[in-house]
């Protein structure tokens, strides 16, 4: 349970899931959009990658400028645009707005993201910090489900333009918050007297930082070959298209469910721990994914998969925080929001040409690969940790 002095908590995740909804609503209904006016594959791609392309990007400056002026305004100014660029379309219909959208809703939600988790983790005890940032997981499992429903059922009824301005207006208590200052939010921390504020390079020569990032890339990866994969896959063996989307809905129910029960078992497991038990579990669905030819096995599978790649959030990001340099917790979030938007525009062009090649069990194979040598990984660095030892 949130103690006293957590307060501020629980209205931040609301208004963090409030934002999502509009930032993944958009996603989906900039698609639906783009489609209804004639656009290709290609053009679809294009505005799916540049809301992830700018804040790969920008994200470690985000970081920097969140530490030096604190999270409040952040938030604030995140919130107003997401609101500002989900409603264009509304306003302004044609394909090129749809650009003009991608463009400042994705720069907006990594704003809004980076310095909420950095509040999250600045309005926690060291104790409590994983189970918070649980219930954060868990809000935004919650904002995933309502988000592509709420879009598709308000696209049936009122039509595309009227669905965005129905999104923006989830920003509304956000920026109303914010604005009149209802939600006390931490100050920056400063720096060590004399201290610098450094290169983003020199996070990742701190061996503790430098494997929690090396883990978290492949966790990442894993996620991204996920929703790439699993479409083509199912459309490969056969799958209907509601089959496959029950089939990603197992996942997402799962991701859901350990979310949920994050709390209870938090204390009884180890951070590290819990990351080798995410790779190996996720390395071993991989591999075994090529053999599951019908909905009942995918919807396992991926069920099981959701358990791993869905549990790790938390522990990621209370070890990223607590191991930050004084300061710098903004800009370490920042680096982690580069590594996942770099992966979302990198990694499916990189695994769809190796499916085009090769099919998709190359895919599968390497990612299990990857993730097993991922889980050794991770064990040596639980142990390096465990003794203190600085070195790889």
């Amino acid at each position: 349970m949130l103690n006293n002095a957590m307060r501020p908590l629980p209205m931040l995740i609301i208004l963090m899931v409030l934002d999502h909804i509009a930032f993944n609503g958009s996603r989906v209904s900039v698609t639906l959009y783009s489609l209804h006016q004639g656009a290709s594959a290609l053009t679809v791609g294009t505005l799916m990658a540049t809301f992830a392309l700018l804040p790969a990007i920008f994200s470690v400056a985000a970081g920097r400028w969140i530490d030096r002026i604190g999270i409040t305004r952040p938030i604030q100014l995140g919130s107003i645009a997401v609101g500002v660029g989900t409603v264009l379309p509304s306003l302004l219909p044609g394909l090129t707005v749809l650009y003009v959208t991608s463009v400042i809703v994705g720069l907006a939600f990594m704003l809004v993201n980076v310095a909420a988790y950095h509040a999250v983790g600045e309005l926690s005890r060291p104790e409590d910090r994983a189970v918070n940032f649980s219930y954060v997981a868990l809000g935004f499992s919650t904002s995933s489900f309502i988000a592509p429903i709420f879009s598709g059922v308000s696209i049936d009824s009122f039509g595309h333009r009227a669905t965005f301005a129905l999104l923006a207006s989830f920003t509304l208590l956000p920026i109303i918050v914010l604005s009149f200052k209802l939600l006390p939010l931490p100050t920056p921390v400063l720096k060590p007297a004399g201290g610098k504020s450094g290169h983003v390079f020199d996070l990742l020569r701190d061996p503790h930082l430098r494997r929690l990032y090396i883990t978290m890339a492949v966790l990442t990866v894993a996620w991204d070959v996920y929703a790439f994969a699993i479409p083509v896959h199912g459309s490969i063996v056969g799958l209907s298209a509601s089959e496959i989307g029950l089939v990603m809905g197992s996942f997402a129910a799962a991701t859901f469910v350990v979310r949920l029960a994050m709390p209870f078992f938090m204390h009884h497991v180890k951070p590290w721990a819990l990351l080798i038990g995410a790779l190996l579990t996720a390395g071993v669905c991989f591999f075994l994914l090529p053999f599951a030819n019908n909905v009942a096995m995918m919807m396992a599978l991926m069920f099981v998969l959701g358990l791993g790649l869905g549990s790790p959030q938390p522990m990621v990001l209370t070890l990223l925080h607590e191991s930050a340099p004084a300061g710098r917790a903004g800009e370490a979030l920042g680096l982690r929001t580069t590594l996942i938007n770099g992966s979302q525009t990198v990694m499916p062009l990189i695994f769809g040409g190796v499916g085009a090649a090769l099919g998709m069990m190359p895919v599968f194979w390497t990612m299990s690969a990857v993730l097993i040598f991922g889980s050794f990984y991770a064990n040596r660095a639980r142990r390096i940790a465990g003794h203190g030892d600085a070195t790889d």
